[in-house]
């Protein structure tokens, strides 16, 4: 028979629920100490006393807490380290075992690491390791640029493409050549310009596009139908109506000024026609002339193709921004027929012709007592803030093929814009700043500037929009380095140069070697339609002219206009 199961004394609470205050009796026999709590807890844990009366029996011996040492908190705290009260807690304690379920630290260096976890993972060898790998990837990059060369014997682009913009004539008389050095020691100070008449409509922008990102990109549209104008300063009717009225003495087009006043930061060779014309001075770009193009990796040291048609081309890449930046400045804007008018329509649109969104402002600068000069500067949108109007230039840089550039605009466009701008101020420095002046020009309040990248590197007919960020033109030209007292000091030095030659026709041509700018006498009938050019060999068109009383005479001039500005600066 099995033992029946003893349940023991169950003791009755007449006054509530639970135990009664007193369950053990003086029979029952238990290793408990009276007074305890019966839950066990930690031996580590620290109980402190409410009141300790056996400290305080003598207090002049010491003991107590009148003239005794002032005693530590750790005196009034119960310790159970060394009680034998709890058998079952020993038991468990010597039972018990941590489990850590946290994965072992992986190897930091791969295999040599892997099967000795005991060898100390030094500062030292950290900073060795990440040096290897960089030099790894230096090699890498080297290796994939020589691959990539189209001809790795072939020299640096300055010694190949480098040509004059317009043939150099048998006819024509090179006057004077002015170096750039001179150039950034010049500085001239002009008052604020007003307004002479504003022609034109503006479309509103749409701040939509300063949402782009790389990952939300929009495809670049294309306008046909919407014309764009280009007119030299010669050719403007508004110009011509300001000249017959005597409003102005120099007469000329913002992109002209800006290629002016940018000069010393060109490379490619540029030129520009000067006529004068009784007291008056006229700057105009030639038929067929590559002002209006932009040009597309310009300061940059990394070569581009020489064939003319290659798609990577210099004229290529100059032909695909020019695309960029019309369709992109008419992309931007609400197409919703609300637009702001001026008080002359566009000048160069016939009736019922569609035109492009642009205002041109005609302002007037005062560089001298009797001097005056007018430029037709261009906006090509507005909008409203806090109830005032804006006026915005809209510009875009083009990417081409990452490899030229070195940064991928679609990687690091979100995290490191600033190192993107600073690689294009680098490569397309000529190009920043001459937008910025055309803004400083125009009076523009900002400059938005669009970065537009082809779909795939060797597709240049279709472009994505990757992002839209804008700047105040002012402060733009700060971080570049743009000094606007420099940039009029160099218009002044070459305005008072030209307007000490004899009444005809000249052109400026930068060199396309060396760092400075030829001053030629051309035949009034030059760049006409009925003018057959002849062009002069190359190794005769940079030789300095023989020593003559035109050129003593021209030597005059820069001398008379150098002397003129350090007085200015003094």
């Amino acid at each position: 028979m099995v033992d029946g199961f003893e349940v023991g004394a169950v003791h009755f609470n007449p006054e509530g629920w639970g135990p009664p205050d007193a369950t053990v009796t003086p029979t029952t026999t238990s290793t408990l100490p009276l007074n305890v709590p019966y839950d066990p807890f930690s031996r580590s844990e620290k109980i402190g006393r409410i009141a300790d009366f056996t400290r305080m029996i003598n207090p002049g011996s010491g003991q107590g807490g009148g003239g005794g040492r002032k005693r530590a908190a750790s005196d009034f705290v119960f310790d159970f380290t060394a009680d034998d009260s709890f058998p079952s807690a020993a038991d468990n304690d010597s039972t018990f075992r941590l489990v850590d379920r946290k994965p072992p630290p992986r190897p930091k260096f791969g295999p040599k690491w892997r099967f000795d976890q005991q060898l100390p993972q030094r500062r030292d060898e950290e900073v060795e390791a990440k040096k290897r790998e960089a030099e790894k990837e230096r090699a890498r990059r080297d290796r994939l640029y020589y691959l990539n060369r189209p001809n790795q014997n072939q020299q640096r682009r300055e010694a190949a493409v480098f040509k004059n913009s317009v043939e150099i004539q048998p006819e024509w008389n090179m006057l004077d050549r002015i170096p750039f050095s001179t150039f950034t020691k010049l500085s001239f100070s002009v008052s604020e310009p007003e307004d002479m008449i504003l022609c034109g409509g503006l479309e509103f922008y749409d701040k939509s596009f300063d949402r782009i990102t790389p990952k939300a990109e929009r495809r670049l549209e294309r306008f046909k139908n919407r014309n764009l104008f280009k007119v030299t300063t010669t050719d403007d009717p508004v110009i011509r109506r300001l000249a017959n009225e005597d409003k102005a003495t120099v007469f000329a087009t913002d992109n002209i000024l800006a290629t002016l006043m940018c000069a010393t930061r060109s490379v490619y060779s540029w030129d520009i026609v000067v006529q004068r014309v009784g007291n008056k001075l006229f700057f105009d770009k030639r038929d067929g002339s590559q002002l209006d193009l932009l040009s597309v990796h310009k300061t940059s040291q990394e070569p581009l193709p020489e064939a003319k048609d290659d798609i990577n081309s210099a004229y290529s890449l100059s032909v695909e921004a020019a695309y960029i930046n019309q369709n992109f400045s008419q992309q931007v804007l609400f197409r919703d027929g609300n637009k702001v008018s001026f008080d002359e329509p566009n000048p160069f649109a016939n009736e019922g012709e569609e035109v492009a969104s642009v205002a041109y402002r005609y302002r007037r600068w005062k560089l001298d007592d009797d001097m005056y000069l007018v430029a037709r500067c261009e906006v090509q949108s507005v909008v409203e803030v806090n109830k005032q109007r804006s006026f915005l230039t809209l510009n875009a840089l083009n990417e081409f093929d990452p490899k030229y550039s070195g940064i991928d605009w679609r990687q690091k466009l979100e995290t490191q814009r600033g190192a993107v701008l600073a690689t294009e101020l680098k490569n397309n420095a000529n190009k920043l700043a001459k937008w910025t002046a055309q803004a400083l020009l125009a009076n523009a309040d900002v400059m938005k500037l669009g970065y537009v990248s082809r779909v795939h590197p060797r597709d240049h007919f279709n472009h994505v929009i990757l992002a839209v960020v804008g700047y105040k033109p002012r402060d733009f030209a700060s971080q570049i380095n743009l000094n606007t007292s420099n940039m009029w000091g160099i218009v002044k030095s070459i305005v008072d140069l030209c307007m000490k030659l004899n009444e005809g026709k000249y052109v400026l041509v930068k060199d396309p070697s060396k760092p400075q700018v030829r001053i030629y006498e051309i035949p009034a009938d030059a760049f006409e339609n009925d003018y057959v050019e002849e062009p002069l060999p190359e190794e005769e068109q940079a030789q300095p002219p023989e020593e003559n009383a035109e050129n003593t005479e021209a030597n005059g001039v820069t001398n008379d206009v150098e002397d003129k500005e350090i007085g200015a600066q003094a």
